[in-house]
């Protein structure tokens, strides 16, 4: 393998965006974790990478240098309060993460045309970093516009789904991520996810692994995600080097009868149809060479 790094709308009341390729779902134990939660170095140095995608709508400039993140809790969108982060925030569309100085990889369904780029910004930090903080200010030097769509492909045929942007000015307090140009990952191989599962502060997800891995433009795992994952970055946990995009999966969210509202759907780690994530690969203006 050779390695190189380079210099949809929101969830609705039901809790699934009106696209194609957004629904995923937990696979055994909930292996999400906020970012003062993770313990893994390597984990929380990636996460500084990521990014979230949020309406300007919801974004609030201050003058002291900061911006406040509005949004709803998880419980007034109708999750029982007993789900894990049922009152934190949820704000973001999609995730997304920097490839190059101002270069940032998503999903294709989350930025369908350059009103889509144009609607958003991309917002580095937000996450939930000691247990009394709601992650509801970021700094302002950490929120980015979209100004150009580089590449993109969102293909019910081939089933790839990705989008490469440019961001309004280069990222200088974080590095671009490291990511595969060549070959394909393996079976088995240790899976970490990060980004933001129904909207909230920035996740990481271990204790996943690749499970099925045939498709030519995606490959399937058993990672713990939502709707507004779509676009986060799947990494090799032991490397660090991300081996796609999270794209598409199982229905996240189920009605539970007895509590009146729904909680996450949980699945085996074997069973249910699987995460599928796009190859990042498949991305040819990143001189990727397959």
């Amino acid at each position: 393998m050779t390695l190189r790094t380079i210099s949809a709308l929101f969830v609705s009341m039901t809790l699934s965006f009106a696209t194609f390729a957004v629904d995923k779902v937990i696979y055994g134990d909930d292996d999400r974790l906020d970012i003062f939660e993770a313990s893994n170095g390597l984990h929380l140095e990636l996460a500084k990478s990521t990014a979230a995608m949020i309406s300007h709508s919801k974004l609030i400039s201050n003058d002291d240098g900061t911006t406040t993140v509005t949004g709803s809790s998880l419980e007034s969108r109708g999750i029982c309060k007993t789900a894990k982060f049922s009152e934190q925030l949820t704000s973001a569309n999609c995730s997304g993460f920097l490839v190059g100085k101002d270069l940032l990889v998503t999903a294709g369904h989350c930025i369908r045309s350059k009103r889509d780029c144009q609607a958003s910004a991309w917002v580095f930090d937000f996450a939930v970093e000691n247990a009394d903080d709601n992650a509801a200010s970021v700094p302002t030097t950490s929120v980015y516009k979209c100004v150009e769509i580089i590449e993109r492909d969102l293909n019910r045929g081939t089933q790839d789904d990705y989008a490469l942007i440019r961001l309004e000015r280069e990222v200088t307090d974080r590095e671009p991520l490291t990511f595969r140009t060549e070959g394909k990952v393996e079976v088995g191989t240790p899976l970490v996810v990060i980004g933001h599962p129904t909207g909230l502060p920035t996740k990481i997800a271990a204790g996943a692994i690749v499970r099925e891995n045939t498709r030519g433009t995606y490959f399937q795992s058993n990672l713990d995600t939502f709707g507004g994952n779509s676009g986060s970055a799947v990494f090799n946990s032991e490397t660090g080097v991300i081996e796609g995009i999270l794209v598409r999966g199982e229905t996240d969210y189920v009605y539970d009868s007895t509590q009146g509202c729904r909680v996450p759907k949980v699945c085996t780690n074997e069973g249910c149809r699987g995460e599928d994530v796009t190859r990042i690969t498949n991305i040819k203006a990143l001189g990727n060479n397959k």
